[in-house]
């Protein structure tokens, strides 16, 4: 669990791109790539990173302070909704996000969405992790475990609800267990 080394590649890549100073991170485990992410940004930048799991990101809080980023990070214990629901309160949250990167509860990608296309700016890209599960996508449903076909049953079809959102430009990438990039358009 936790982001690929050639995706967090991927990711450092985008972020230099965008030129991305804030940025949200849905589900940050033990915060490799709100690591990584808080390495990339500029030291002005700033990372909002929920995840309901305090003992999991407390896990890696000392590697991200020898890294001496931790000023970067606004740590939100919480589910994602409840946060996104209040940011999207305020208008001065509409549109004010480069970059998003997603790696939470799967059944909620496409309410995560929803709210993040909200937040991104017009060209800002949002990043879904885990959206090959495994490999289980492209393989016939009684092939697949029986603990991982609802997971995978939703991911399909929030593949496909992505693919046909007009809204943003997308690509599906291959590293670790899939990521969808999602480039907000208008």
């Amino acid at each position: 669990m936790g982001t690929t080394p050639d995706s967090g590649q991927l990711i450092a890549m985008l972020l230099n791109l965008l030129n991305a100073k804030n940025t949200i991170e849905l589900g940050v485990f033990t915060g490799y790539s709100l690591l990584l992410t808080a390495l990339t940004i500029p030291d002005d930048g700033k990372i909002l990173a929920i995840d309901s799991n305090l003992e999991s990101y407390e896990l890696g809080l000392p590697v991200i302070r020898k890294a001496g980023v931790e000023h970067k990070i606004n740590f939100k214990h919480s589910p994602a909704l409840p946060v996104l629901d209040k940011l999207l309160e305020d208008d001065k949250n509409r549109g004010s996000f480069d970059f998003a990167f997603v790696d939470a509860d799967k059944t909620n990608y496409g309410n995560y969405h929803e709210r993040l296309m909200k937040l991104m700016k017009i060209g800002g890209l949002i990043v879904y992790d885990n959206t090959l599960w495994y490999g289980t996508l492209a393989m016939p449903e009684e092939s697949v475990h029986k603990l991982m076909r609802s997971e995978r049953s939703y991911l399909l079809e929030f593949n496909k609800f992505l693919a046909a959102d007009t809204r943003i430009q997308i690509s599906q990438v291959s590293l670790g267990d899939g990521m969808t990039i999602c480039r907000r358009l208008f």
